[in-house]
């Protein structure tokens, strides 16, 4: 029964990316992070009648630990963007 109820009680560490290069899709995103981390979801956002990135978008971690690699890094840059980086 302990088991049970330990793994509903598994927690997602999200953050929200900001300034994301058009270039990038969601493999990019995943990439990047992957370093910091195990990556559970890396999205960015597409306007749905353009089809062009929004510019932003979410990844989400199992761990607490990538957050805090994440934080503990200064600049964040991919394909020439600093990235804005927040929790979410």
């Amino acid at each position: 029964m302990a088991t049970a109820v330990a793994k509903v009680g598994k927690s997602v560490h999200r953050i929200f990316v900001g300034n994301l290069p058009w270039t990038v899709g969601h493999q990019e995103l995943r990439g990047y992070f992957k370093e910091f981390g195990r990556v559970l979801n890396a999205n960015v956002i597409f306007d749905k009648k353009t089809g062009c990135s929004k510019g932003y978008g979410f990844v989400s971690f199992n761990s607490l630990q990538a957050l805090e690699k994440i934080e503990n890094e200064q600049k964040h840059i991919l394909e020439g963007n600093y990235l804005n980086i927040q929790k979410s």
